[in-house]
């Protein structure tokens, strides 16, 4: 039972974050308040990472920014790897 929260609480969080980047995609382009960059680094480093690395590929967003462009795959894999190790934990 609390595998299957755990992963229900995964799956809401990347999708927030895949929804947080079209929300400040068209912020962006509206010229309005956005979100800051450390909150996507933060969501992405607390397991929204794989929400924010598909929304920047589907809404061409934060692309051009080195600090995305390599933090939020590294921030990836640091989410898979600690995946793994919570399904392995004994």
């Amino acid at each position: 039972m609390m595998i299957f929260l755990f992963i229900c609480l995964y799956i809401l969080l990347n999708l927030f974050c895949f929804l947080l980047m079209g929300w400040d995609k068209t912020q962006a382009i509206k010229r309005k308040r956005r979100v800051a960059e450390y909150v996507f680094f933060l969501l992405a480093f607390a397991g929204g990472a794989i929400g924010v690395w598909i929304g920047m590929k589907a809404f061409r967003h934060k692309t051009l920014h080195n600090a995305f462009r390599l933090g939020i795959p590294i921030l990836v894999a640091w989410n898979l790897f600690f995946l793994y190790v919570l399904w392995e934990w004994p």
